[in-house]
């Protein structure tokens, strides 16, 4: 509970402080047409969830959009150089430090899931008997392998903080490897080595068919996993395609890409792979499952 109410925090400063100013304030229309460059975390592209919504931005605003997956602390980092014209992430405390500075600004809350901790279905460690995080956490740690995204990701810095919570020094955990990749590649990483990892709902709902990984802890307030999307200030930084990024966070926020989000993959899976939340406050997100 403590590290949701730090991360709502941080997320209510980072939208009060994210509005450009007036001299960008105007509507504009949706069909705006030319190019534009997206910096995005991996898990909205291993999801495929990108790869569903590009083609309907494009119909609706005649954008072509370049997609730049990567963690989102190389997202946020591309962001700060005016590399990039918008931003969808997932790291709340690395995105109020570039909305702070003035490099990210209109930021709109666009969707939410969760983080699940995952193993081997044997589960050596038995965290699916833990009766908390801490614990569960706790017993990964002296048990081990877990296999950590060690990128400066939004879900590298989860972990890193879910350890700090735990009281665990990350150094300290058991075969604990930093692989230095994407969501997708670690997921097959620890299912080969029949380790540990925490990983974001939608990517490994994803991928789970070609997983041995299981669920073996879900479900609290601090595996709250929190998106949103910027516009890179041209305030700032030359050569922002401003136009295309805000028609972006619109369409991300519009009520038809909402309802998308809601039923991607649904079906197929049983459950939404994200929950959408345009228009709604951080405080309001609560509990996932």
């Amino acid at each position: 509970m403590k590290m949701l109410a730090r991360w709502i925090a941080l997320l209510t400063a980072a939208l009060v402080a994210a509005p450009l100013g007036a001299a960008y304030a105007a509507p504009e229309d949706d069909n705006v047409g030319g190019s534009m460059i997206l910096a995005t975390t991996t898990s909205t592209v291993d999801s495929g969830l990108l790869d569903a919504l590009m083609p309907r931005f494009k119909a609706r605003t005649g954008v072509e959009v370049k997609v730049i997956g990567v963690g989102s602390g190389a997202a946020l980092a591309m962001a700060g150089k005016g590399d990039v014209d918008a931003v969808l992430s997932h790291a709340p405390a690395a995105e109020k430090k570039y909305v702070d500075k003035g490099d990210l600004v209109e930021g709109a809350l666009i969707m939410h899931n969760d983080f699940i901790v995952l193993g081997p279905p044997a589960d050596p460690a038995q965290v699916k008997a833990a009766t908390s995080l801490k614990e569960a956490l706790t017993r990964i740690a002296a048990t081990g392998p877990f296999i950590s995204r060690g990128d400066d990701s939004g879900t590298h810095k989860m972990e890193l903080a879910l350890w700090k919570d735990a009281g665990i020094k990350a150094a300290d955990v058991k075969n604990r490897v930093e692989a230095g990749q994407g969501m997708g590649a670690v997921l097959n990483i620890a299912d080969q080595r029949k380790g540990y990892t925490l990983a974001d709902r939608g990517t490994y709902f994803a991928l789970r068919k070609s997983l041995d990984l299981a669920i073996v802890y879900e479900g609290e307030n601090a595996l709250l996993n929190i998106y949103h999307a910027y516009v890179v200030n041209p305030a700032r930084h030359g050569g922002i395609k401003l136009r295309q990024a805000r028609a972006f966070v619109r369409f991300m926020a519009s009520p038809d890409t909402q309802r998308f989000i809601g039923e991607f993959r649904k079906a197929e899976f049983g459950e939404a792979l994200f929950e959408p939340d345009a228009g709604k406050s951080v405080a309001s997100l609560g509990k996932t499952r």
